[in-house]
């Protein structure tokens, strides 16, 4: 059992998910055996009602989990799916130690941070290690957060308990370059590693953020000061895409300075394959625009999953996928609909929650059906979707949902008999993976059976949920007998999954979350059929 933590100082953004995933990538393709941990000083139990704002979208595991997005950093550069247990929280941690308490577990001794708490921590880490060859542990917030000393602690005595050649520690840090004196500035770098020590951790390499490729003296000088390998230097300067990191981070030899502490050996990382998607990635000759609508328009990562989905199915026709935010309440004028829509191939509108702008929603939902524009969308835009057709096409004048109106006359968006305690309202949500039965004649069974066979079970899927109301059941028949395909349904709760209008480009909402499971390796194939329809303006 080999353990690597990486810990960052001073700021975010350094990119410690970045430099963790890619040594995941290199270390799997040398054919280990590895997981990772995220361990979370926060008290929240999960990341559900966290600010957008401050930690982008909430991510899902199958198991019903919600993380930040890191977690699914760590998914789409390996393409292993991750489950709860990857995600270790404070909140976790106190929450174990006082049931342990109740039921007599530390029967006659005062429950104390050290040794309880950090004896807690370590045994968690031990659930999800004791499995792999390798496991490398994220430690969130900075050096000196008066949040994370029991993560600290945890690692600093894990290196006494497995030997210091089964720890390895890995410290991200920013190299400062003044512009206006033209040099680099090291003294920061220096007083983290002091810090650092003093709590009695000794990095085994730095990571080096910049953005300008380091001189070999400013490494010398890392190295004599900070008591490390020259060669466990490494740059990690700003690249194009951040899929090239595991190449940059293979060109200095990181997994070799891993395997080499750890006193394993193995044959250099295959990344090949890989290597070859970022360059399609980057160098694709054609471009694609895609429309896609924005709540939270001041962070431009609030959907990166989507974005990244995109641009994952982008590489499968060789198109480079330009992003064109729309924001949210530009909709909220019908006659600037035109505009907005002007120049786009299709329009992508990822899930949210509330009812802000619903009724623009819905008029944006008319427009794409009407005017033939592919659409793909996600979640709550599928409850929308269905509020549109059954204005417009069915007359259902008052069609509507109850969480905008809880006495809406046709509540085609309802919440389900056990989800109608108010109280409980964010317990009853559909959360992780659920199996999703396709009607074989269905256009979205043929999308998955084309460019996602391996995800079919004969012709059943797993897709991963983050929403709590549903299409009403009372209108199933009357919205199929107007040609609006609900195709189909979970397969325990018989509730709809998708919908489909087959004479239209491309016209497909899910009540999932599919963007969650896309990779660079592994597009997803809603997304894949989607990019293929912009293209070509149909389905075919």
């Amino acid at each position: 059992m080999k353990l690597l933590f990486v810990t960052w100082w001073v700021i975010s953004w350094l990119g410690k998910w970045i430099t963790a995933a890619s040594i995941w990538k290199l270390l799997s393709a040398a054919w280990f055996k590895v997981s990772t941990i995220k361990l979370d000083p926060y008290l929240n139990i999960d990341a559900w009602t966290m600010s957008p704002y401050e930690h982008w979208e909430v991510f899902v595991t199958e198991d019903w989990w919600e993380t930040d997005l890191d977690l699914w950093h760590y998914e789409r550069f390996i393409n292993t799916p991750l489950s709860k247990d990857n995600s270790i929280t404070t909140w976790k941690i106190y929450k174990t130690v006082l049931e342990k308490e109740r039921i007599g577990h530390y029967l006659w001794k005062n429950i104390q941070v050290i040794p309880h708490v950090v004896d807690e921590v370590k045994e968690q880490i031990f659930t999800v290690a004791r499995k792999y060859d390798i496991t490398i542990i994220e430690i969130w917030w900075t050096i000196w957060d008066i949040e994370w000393p029991h993560f600290i602690e945890a690692a600093r005595q894990l290196k006494a308990t497995l030997w210091k050649e089964n720890v390895m520690y890995a410290h991200v840090v920013p190299v400062l370059y003044l512009n206006y004196s033209w040099e680099f500035k090291s003294k920061q770098i220096q007083h983290s590693y002091a810090n650092l020590a003093s709590m009695g951790i000794h990095a085994d390499m730095l990571v080096c953020r910049t953005e300008h490729p380091l001189p070999e003296s400013i490494k010398e000088k890392l190295s004599l000061f900070c008591d490390i390998d020259a060669s466990a230097i490494i740059e990690n300067r700003n690249v194009e895409s951040i899929y090239q990191i595991p190449a940059l981070f293979q060109e200095q030899g990181v997994d070799r300075i891993i395997l080499e502490h750890f006193g394993l050996w193995a044959s250099s990382a295959d990344i090949t394959l890989w290597n070859q998607k970022v360059d399609s990635l980057l160098h694709a000759p054609d471009k694609l625009t895609i429309g896609m609508v924005w709540k939270y328009a001041e962070q431009q990562d609030s959907y990166m999953s989507v974005t990244e989905a995109l641009k994952h199915a982008g590489i499968v026709f060789h198109k480079k996928i330009t992003i064109k935010r729309l924001q949210a309440d530009d909709f909220t004028h019908a006659d600037t609909l035109q505009t907005i829509m002007d120049g786009i191939d299709g329009l992508v509108i990822p899930g949210w929650f509330g009812s802000r702008w619903m009724e623009w929603k819905i008029a944006a939902a008319q427009y794409a059906r009407t005017h033939n524009i592919p659409f793909l969308w996600l979640c709550l835009w599928l409850q929308m979707a269905v509020i549109e057709y059954a204005r417009n096409v069915l007359k259902i004048q008052h069609a509507h949902t109850v969480e905008a109106d809880q006495n809406c006359q046709d509540p085609v968006i309802s919440y389900m008999p056990w989800q109608s305690d108010e109280l409980l309202k964010w317990w009853t949500m559909r959360l992780g993976a659920y199996t999703t039965h396709l009607d074989t004649d269905s256009r979205v069974y043929t999308l998955y059976s084309t460019y996602g066979p391996e995800r079919l079970n004969k012709n059943t899927i797993q897709e991963r949920h983050r929403h709590r109301f549903e299409v009403n059941p009372a209108y199933y028949d009357r919205l199929e007998q107007w040609w609006l395909h609900l195709c189909w349904k979970d397969a325990t709760l018989w509730l709809v999954e998708f919908i489909e209008i087959t004479n239209h480009a491309f016209y497909v909402a899910t009540q999932a979350h599919p963007e969650f499971t896309s990779s660079i390796e592994h597009p997803h194939p809603l997304f894949v059929w989607f990019i293929h329809a912009a293209q070509k303006k149909n389905w075919a």
